[in-house]
This record gives structure tokens, sequence and C-alpha cells, in this order.
């Protein structure tokens, strides 16, 4: 049940039609996990915050750099040198306190990826690197939670939902390793795709609108175009086709 401030405070997003008190009320009951507390983690935890999600856990174990506040607007001046899921905690309480915010300063690895994610209803992959966005999609196959994806380069961005035993996930997209390098990126990118995300987030779970499933969406700053790429599963892929399923 909403209480009358709570009532109160999502008006505006109450009266969307399909949403209404009943969708309020799903936001409140569920629980969203946050991989990355950096550039994609700062406007998706803000606007999950801000639309009243009930539960959200952010993991990330760097601390905030100077280079960070181009794009991680979560972290201010002062917040150089502390932990990142600590600077953004502290800012997600003040926006809203009805919202349970719980920060673990911790790599994402395969040996604890299991543990981390269990209990909650959705993964957000926040990351900056495709070794972990790679745990996440496995453990997301295997504990069947939805994942949504977004990465972003310079002016560009990308991102994808991906429902387990439904879609394509990152492996059937991706195929494989890509080379890690320092990239560039200017923070009105991850800000348009973090918002994509979280439109996403909340639509599944609201049950509203249609997702960014089995598509790959291309944001292209530059020259202010969206393309949507049509996707399907690779029933070969090693995440989550017959060679996945085999190893069980």
């Amino acid at each position: 049940m909403l209480t009358r401030d709570e009532q109160e405070r999502y008006d505006r997003q109450i009266i969307i039609r399909g949403f209404g008190l009943g969708g309020q009320d799903k936001l409140k009951k569920a629980r969203v996990f946050i991989a990355g507390a950096g550039g994609l983690g700062s406007p998706v935890a803000t606007y999950l915050t801000a639309a009243g999600v009930g539960v959200i856990r952010i993991v990330d174990h760097d601390s905030v750099e100077l280079s960070n506040l181009n794009r991680q607007v979560l972290h201010w001046e002062g917040d150089i040198g502390k932990r990142k899921v600590n600077s953004a905690t502290e800012k997600l309480r003040k926006l809203n306190r009805e919202v349970k915010i719980e920060a673990i300063e911790e790599m994402i690895t395969e040996a604890n990826v299991s543990q981390l994610v269990a209990g909650f209803d959705l993964i957000v992959d926040a990351m900056d690197n495709m070794p972990t966005r790679y745990l996440l999609n496995k453990v997301a196959i295997e504990k069947t939670i939805p994942l949504f994806h977004g990465v972003v380069h310079g002016f560009e961005g990308r991102a994808m939902t991906i429902i387990p035993g439904e879609t394509a996930c990152l492996w059937c997209v991706y195929r494989g390793a890509i080379p890690e390098e320092k990239f560039p990126v200017i923070g009105v990118t991850p800000a348009v795709i973090g918002c994509i995300q979280a439109t996403e987030v909340i639509k599944y779970i609201v049950g509203i609108g249609q997702l960014l499933t089995n598509k790959l969406l291309i944001y292209d700053g530059l020259n202010m175009k969206f393309t949507e790429f049509r996707l399907k599963k690779n029933p070969n892929c090693q995440h989550c086709g017959e060679p996945a399923r085999s190893k069980k």
C-alpha cells in the first residue's frame, strides 16, 4: 500500500495511462541490482530512486577520482577519495528517504556474483568492462533475472534488454572478448543511455510499453540519430544456447 505522502510524491507518474497506483506499488516492491556507480550507474540510480523503486543495491569497488567528474554526476569534488558506493548512497538517500539503498564495496567476480544478485528482481549492467558484463550475463541467464545492458564510447551509446530464455543475450551480440582500453566519453552520453536503461527497468516492473528485447538501440550523439538493430538468439551461444545447456 502506498502512503499519502507517496501518492503525492509520485502523482505525476501515477496519472500516466497504464501506470496508476498499481504500477507505483509494483515499483515500491521491486528490488533492483545496479552493477557500477559511475557514468551509467549515476543516472540509472538517480532516476530509479526518484521513481520510487523499493530496494536498490549498488555494487562498486572503486573510489572517486577527479577524472570521473565529467560524467559520474553522483560524485562531486568533495567526494574525491571516497568510495563510490558511499558517495552515491549519500546523495540518493537525500533524494528519496523512502527508498532503501544498499551499498556494497566489492569487485564483482565469478566467485561472488551469484551471491550479490541473490534475491533481486532485475540486474542493471552499468559496468565499463566486458569481462564483468559477461559475468552478469551468465548469472542473469542462470537465475532467470532480466538484465538491462548499456555501454558508451565518446558520443555513442548502446542499450538492450535481455529476458533470459526468451531473447538474445550479450554473448549472442558481442560473441567473445573485446579489447579493454581507456575509452573516450563525454558525460551527456551515459546520461542518455543510463536514462534509457532506467526507463526500460521502470517499464518492465510496471508492465507497460515495449521493451528493447531482441533489439540493440544505437545512439549517435554527434549526428543526433537513434538506430535500432534487430537481434536473434544464437542457438550456438556459449551463454544461452545449446553449448551452455549441454554443460549443465
